[in-house]
């Protein structure tokens, strides 16, 4: 597939996808979201090497929402509804991020309003410029939060906050965001790029475990104790068998720091 909605480039084991349509504020319209998941099949893929994946937009903003406009410059299919592109394209999109097989590191410089929020949230590192914010601006439109931010924005930040973003639909600064635990680092505009490489590089150094890892504190959000427990006793066998298991054991006893392959 072509891509004229983002770009892709994967380097030394770091792959990097691109919002790339800044006269809409990188709106996520229907063909950039088709684009986004061929991008994936290709990061997902052995052959590709990336063993962490960044997140980000191209020019002022991560993501404004959803594109309203027409689709791939055509006027979108009488009867379609939000309703049946969230079921159709957003939600399959959202649901692979969540389960996916890498660390993700979101890069949010500008506006991740709507289902952009949504997106820069799926990071496992979200890392905000000094100028972003978070919007959920459904309100504005009459339209309910979508892209599993309801799911979300209560376990991150707690029922109350979580409301009144949907509520109020006011933007969320970025340090407003990181005092509230929504996401993990604030650092100056320009160097926002710089210091998602530098996080995804060290990501992508690390064992296959931290795939593993991320799938169970997904799973945390909704597993009972019990449940939980089970899970990490079977995640563990699943890590004990891989070979940078072995490595980390080896360069423990050999007193040297582990050299992990993602295997």
């Amino acid at each position: 597939m072509a891509y004229k909605k983002i770009t892709l480039a994967i380097e030394a084991g770091v792959a990097v996808i691109t919002l790339n349509d800044p006269a809409t504020l990188n709106a996520a319209g229907l063909d950039m979201v088709d684009e986004i998941a061929d991008a994936l099949g290709k990061v997902e893929a052995e052959e590709s090497g990336a063993r962490a994946l960044i997140l980000t937009g191209a020019g002022r903003a991560f993501c404004s929402g959803a594109n309203l406009g027409p689709v791939g410059g055509t006027p979108a299919a009488p009867g379609r509804s939000a309703g049946h592109s969230l079921e159709t394209h957003y939600n399959p999109l959202v649901t692979r991020l969540k389960d996916f097989p890498i660390p993700i590191v979101t890069a949010v410089n500008g506006a991740a309003a709507g289902i952009g929020c949504s997106l820069a949230l799926l990071g496992d590192m979200i890392l905000a410029g000094e100028s972003a914010y978070f919007l959920q601006a459904f309100r504005r439109i009459g339209l309910v939060p979508d892209g599993g931010s309801t799911y979300m924005l209560p376990r991150l930040i707690g029922r109350a906050r979580a409301m009144e973003m949907a509520l109020m639909g006011e933007k969320l600064p970025a340090a407003k965001a990181l005092e509230w635990g929504l996401i993990n680092r604030v650092v100056p505009d320009a160097k926002l790029l710089g210091e998602a490489h530098t996080l995804a590089a060290e990501l992508a150094k690390g064992p296959k475990a931290l795939g593993m890892i991320r799938k169970l504190m997904w799973a945390a959000l909704d597993a009972d104790w019990g449940a939980q427990l089970k899970l990490e006793a079977e995640t563990q066998i699943e890590a004990g068998e891989t070979a940078d298991f072995r490595e980390g054991v080896a360069a423990f006893l050999g007193k040297r720091p582990a050299s992990f392959t993602g295997r």
